[in-house]
């Protein structure tokens, strides 16, 4: 009996520790995310549910500044300007509009994408990997609310930069997406309309508000 409670007072312990590394480490990522005048990030995106035989990948691009974002991706444009969500989309000539809040609570969106682990998630330590020479340190995350449609998430550190490398995201519905990071750019010069939705461009569009 005395070895059975030694053994679980050392896992606790282990727990304990490896859940404040996990903590420190989020933390030093959350920091260096706020240190940046804007971030600038060029992604893979993978989307697999393997019982559904569906396995798409992509490529895209976001501008962050603040809460304020620009994201191309699947050749539509969402431009987020801290207020208002424009959905651009030059293929069927449309440009809907609504509030971020409109979207799914779980949608991990470009303004959360490196922040959004603050609230809301139970945290540990996962495993290290070696990719490319870069040691990436993922931290599971598990939502506390069990009406949640994701099962879980991985993010990976980069170690060394403090920058996130990828994010892998498993739904209950069996449903795996991916996205990773393929480069990382911050506080360079940007244009200060690129945020700003210009109507004058797509008079012949078809404008769908939704609120």
């Amino acid at each position: 009996m005395r070895r059975i409670i030694t053994y679980l007072f050392i896992a606790c312990a282990f727990n304990g520790i490896a859940q404040n590394k996990a903590k420190t480490l989020l933390n030093e990522v959350s920091q260096k995310v706020k240190s940046y005048e804007n971030i600038s990030i060029d992604f893979k995106y993978t989307l697999e549910n393997t019982s559904e035989n569906i396995k798409q990948e992509t490529r895209g691009d976001v501008i962050m500044k603040g809460e304020k974002y620009k994201l191309n991706i699947l050749g539509v444009i969402r431009l987020f300007n801290g207020k208002t969500l424009y959905t651009i989309s030059p293929e069927d000539e449309e440009v809907t509009i609504s509030s971020e809040s409109n979207s799914e609570e779980d949608a991990i969106t470009p303004s959360k994408m490196l922040s959004f682990y603050e609230d809301g998630y139970m945290y540990a330590l996962d495993i290290e990997q070696n990719i490319k020479g870069r040691k990436i340190q993922y931290i599971k995350l598990t939502p506390i609310d069990s009406n949640s449609e994701i099962k879980y998430i991985l993010l990976g550190i980069d170690s060394q930069t403090k920058h996130v490398y990828n994010l892998i995201q498993l739904g209950k519905n069996g449903t795996k997406t991916t996205l990773t990071v393929n480069s990382f750019k911050t506080n360079e010069p940007l244009s200060k309309s690129l945020f700003t939705f210009d109507a004058n461009k797509y008079t012949d569009y078809y404008i769908n508000k939704l609120d």
